[in-house]
């Protein structure tokens, strides 16, 4: 059975999904991950070099992990979610001088070349369409900008693929079902679909204005974080 809404619904089903599991959305991040979801981010704020004078976007910050470890390096930190349930949840972590703010990916509130690092969280799959967020970010980035992505990855090893799709397609399902919401947590396995192949990912950055693109793979390939450079 799908859990993939339609594609006309899918903003607003999305939307809806993730104020309904906020409230638990990070213990089953940690559980799902064994916490190495906070060692990814944590690995690529470090490559992203940010400092004191660094702009930093959390795009699809949902309660503020990536905004947490930017704070440590800077004062200027936007995290910025459509989910509502989400960003009171991090206001809620107390982590100031982080500013949370609801918008549209597609109409960022964030002037043209006022941001100098861009984060994002496992939410490319979320987006309705990733050329025009890609666009969006590199027109509020400056040039040089730096930008970070963590997603999920699907192992190219085929005996790891193969325990991979049955952690993420069965046991992840089981642990939604049972600790937080059954729906949610069998459409983002599902979700996996939306990810587009790797070389068409680095050409949609690339012709949205990243250069210097790179990529690691995390957990044996069940996990990537990407980098790139604004052009």
């Amino acid at each position: 059975m799908t859990a993939l809404p339609a594609p006309e619904e899918k903003a607003v089903a999305v939307r809806h999904m993730f104020d309904r599991i906020a409230p638990g959305y990070d213990r089953m991040n940690r559980l799902m991950t064994g916490r190495m979801d906070q060692r990814w981010r944590r690995s690529l704020i470090e490559r992203l070099a940010i400092t004191d004078d660094d702009h930093v976007l959390d795009l699809a910050s949902g309660t503020g992990d990536f905004s947490e470890l930017a704070r440590q390096y800077t004062r200027h930190v936007v995290a910025l979610d459509f989910s509502r349930q989400m960003l009171l949840g991090g206001v809620r972590r107390r982590l100031v001088p982080v500013q949370f703010v609801q918008a549209d990916a597609l109409r960022l509130p964030l002037a043209t070349g006022s941001q100098t690092v861009a984060v994002s969280g496992f939410a490319l799959r979320n987006f309705v369409a990733l050329p025009p967020v890609f666009a969006e970010l590199a027109r509020v980035m400056a040039p040089g900008g730096r930008l970070g992505l963590l997603e999920v990855d699907r192992p190219a090893n085929p005996l790891v693929r193969v325990g991979h799709s049955v952690y993420f397609n069965r046991v992840v399902p089981l642990m939604g079902r049972l600790l937080s919401d059954a729906q949610a947590y069998r459409y983002l396995p599902q979700s996996a679909v939306y990810l587009p192949e790797q070389d068409e990912l680095v050409r949609m950055l690339r012709d949205a204005g990243f250069r210097k693109i790179q990529k690691r793979r995390h957990m044996m390939g069940a996990a990537q974080s990407i980098t790139a450079v604004r052009a």
